[in-house]
Parts: structure tokens; C-alpha cells; sequence
């Protein structure tokens, strides 16, 4: 994944925050959206394009886009910088392939161990029986 590619990708755009900040607030774009057309990246491969698009589908919309947005600062640069790194954290998370789990057997002493335990229960519940009538 070429980081440089990527972030010449997306594409920005500067709303009005909300929350405290008076007149600032409403006078200023201050708040970054990102979006990503995952589909139309030429940065990315084909099998990575569809390992995001499966794994990150509930977050793309009907368009293809992948959206995020970041309004914690009053500062415009500092949001566009955040957004920037949260989208570049959620795609190499998610291109990540997981290992397969390898299957492993259990110990001869858990072996024994369970066994063990299930011999001294069963002594325990057939002690609790009454004699049997003769």
C-alpha cells in the first residue's frame, strides 16, 4: 500500500462544525470530510480493493465511497491531518490477512486430568445411590 498514491486520492471537503465555539463556529468551515472511491484507487490492487470493499461494507455507501469525518478541533488543518491518519489506520488494519488458526491436539496431562476428574464425580454420584434391594 503506497501511503503518498492514497492521499492523492481522497477527497476533501471543509463543513461547518458544530459545538461550542460562538461566533467562530458558525462563520467557519472547520470540520474535514474525507471520501475514497475504493473501486476507482489505482494505488491499490485488485485482491486489496475487494478484501476492503468485503470487510469495510458496512461503512461504504451505494456509491462505492468509503466517508469519514473529523470535527474535534477548531482548526481545519488539524481535523484534515486527524482524518488523514484514521482512514490510513482503518485500510491497513483491514488489507491485514489474518493467519489461519493452526489446530492443535490436547496434552496427555489434560488428558489425564479430565479423565481423573470425571472418575472421582462418577464415584461421588454412584456413592449418593441407595443399595440396591435384594
Amino acid at each position: 500500500m503506497q501511503t503518498d498514491l492514497l492521499i492523492k486520492e481522497f477527497t476533501f471537503k471543509a463543513v461547518r462544525s458544530s459545538g461550542p465555539g460562538g461566533q467562530h463556529v458558525n462563520k467557519t468551515a472547520t470540520k474535514v470530510e474525507v471520501s475514497f472511491l475504493i473501486l476507482a484507487s489505482e494505488a491499490l490492487s485488485e485482491a486489496e480493493k475487494q478484501r476492503l470493499y468485503t470487510k469495510l461494507a458496512s461503512r461504504i455507501s451505494s456509491e462505492g465511497t468509503l466517508t469519514l469525518q473529523c470535527g474535534e478541533t477548531r482548526s481545519q488543518s488539524r481535523n484534515k491531518a486527524i482524518v488523514i491518519e484514521r482512514l490510513l489506520r482503518l485500510l491497513k488494519e483491514n488489507l491485514k490477512v489474518s493467519k489461519p488458526r493452526k489446530k492443535t491436539k490436547p496434552t496427555k496431562s489434560a488428558i489425564e486430568r479430565r479423565l481423573k476428574a470425571k472418575k472421582t464425580q462418577a464415584l461421588k454420584k454412584s456413592s449418593r445411590k441407595p443399595p440396591p434391594l435384594d
